[in-house]
């Protein structure tokens, strides 16, 4: 099965390298926290607000400082752990990881008393809490899951090319290395701007159960690799049919579709892709931030040009200028350019690998939305809802849907 999916590469360790992959979740865990609680952080209020005091929650944000370090870590090997290690543990780490961030979900959801109105199903999925935080506020446990996932997002894709590397060398394929450098700036992005994240959807609506528990920890960190568990394992696409099911066989690779690059469509191919990606991945960005803007400072224009202009519903007011008169969740939308890229960018789009990302990040938001659109409902109330409705038409693709 492992070879015909074309992930054999990852069960050549040995049992106790497998034990070793089993356990580098935790590792990562235990020292992602000592970092966030050691490390200096700037403390700065929040959007939801604390219903103890009636005032903006608190959050010590050191997330850049600590994905620093573990870059440093990482790239220096200073803890011996080689710099391929993160790839060729895939497989055992994801089962460790899910076996423990488990477990800190089952502490988080159980010890606290059920929700009225709550079903097991439900405490199990979303949480009985949505707000946690430990040792007077200095810990708030959703920017761990965001922290440790968004580092290991980085960490697992260099850790990728490094192995690509060394299994190709000069027959490497580019798109893998330009895949890595975009998600590390990506990330970095997301840590330089991460008060931003204080205003997100996660951590006003999401409630701490498996679903943000895993999906932090797991998916976000090594899932969100997932196309390159496959296509580390290929070449350059420039070599010729023959000789990617000659080198294929003989590493163990499945085979996936002929590819014949030339010169000028390389060239093409690498800028175009990365070019969707970043347009993509600005449109994301920039949603988020101006949205950010408009609730700290609601009179600003954002980027010096763009009038906020919104629907005045009581104590709250629904943004609808710039990209959200757009479509009402056009930051998705770049979320789906960025994604689309990425199946691209390895130079075999017939290969189901590179759509992994693609479908998981079409499929969520897709989902998401339409949840989205039921808690904005209730927050702002249907029928200022129904105004920014009829205002902004369009969901996620201006024109289309």
């Amino acid at each position: 099965m492992a070879e015909w999916l074309g992930i054999s590469h990852f069960l050549d360790l040995s049992t106790g390298e497998a034990i070793a992959g089993f356990f580098t979740p935790l590792g990562v865990f235990v020292l992602v926290f000592l970092l966030q609680i050691i490390l200096p952080a700037r403390k700065v209020p929040g959007y939801v607000v604390d219903p103890d005091t009636g005032q903006p929650r608190q959050y010590r944000l050191n997330g850049l400082l600590v994905f620093l370090v573990l870059l440093t870590i990482w790239a220096f090997e200073l803890f011996g752990m080689p710099r391929d290690w993160f790839y060729r543990s895939t497989v055992y780490a994801v089962a460790g990881g899910t076996v423990f961030s488990s477990i800190f979900m089952i502490l988080a959801v159980y010890t606290q008393p059920k929700r009225e109105g709550g079903t097991p199903i439900m405490d199990f999925w979303k949480g009985r809490v949505h707000e946690m935080s430990l040792f007077n506020n200095r810990f708030d446990v959703k920017m761990y899951l965001y922290v440790v996932g968004g580092s290991m997002l980085s960490l697992n894709a260099l850790s990728a090319s490094v192995w690509h590397y060394q299994e190709y060398g000069d027959a490497s394929n580019p798109g893998i290395f330009i895949y890595s450098a975009l998600f590390s700036l990506y990330i970095l992005d997301y840590f330089i701007f991460e008060r931003a994240m204080l205003y997100t959807f996660d951590l006003i609506h999401e409630g701490l159960g498996f679903k943000l528990f895993w999906g932090g920890l797991v998916i976000y960190g090594w899932m969100f690799t997932m196309p390159l568990w496959g296509m580390a394992a290929w070449p350059h696409p420039d070599f010729s049919w023959q000789g990617l099911w000659i080198a294929n066989e003989e590493s163990g690779h499945a085979l996936s579709v002929e590819s014949g690059f030339t010169h000028e469509s390389t060239v093409f191919w690498l800028f175009g892709t990365a070019g969707l990606f970043v347009i993509g991945w600005s449109i994301s960005r920039f949603s988020s931030l101006q949205k950010y803007t408009f609730k700290r400072w609601p009179e600003r224009r954002f980027l010096g040009f763009i009038e906020p202009e919104f629907i005045d519903a009581g104590e709250r007011k629904i943004l609808c200028s710039g990209f959200w008169g757009i479509a009402r969740h056009f930051g998705y939308m770049g979320e789906m350019m960025l994604a689309i890229a990425v199946a691209f960018m390895f130079g075999y789009p017939g290969n189901l690998w590179a759509w992994t990302y693609a479908i998981f990040i079409i499929s969520m938001v897709l989902f998401r939305q339409v949840d989205d659109d039921r808690c904005c409902a209730e927050k702002y109330g249907s029928e200022n809802w129904t105004r920014y409705r009829k205002k902004v038409k369009y969901r996620i693709i201006p024109g289309i849907y």
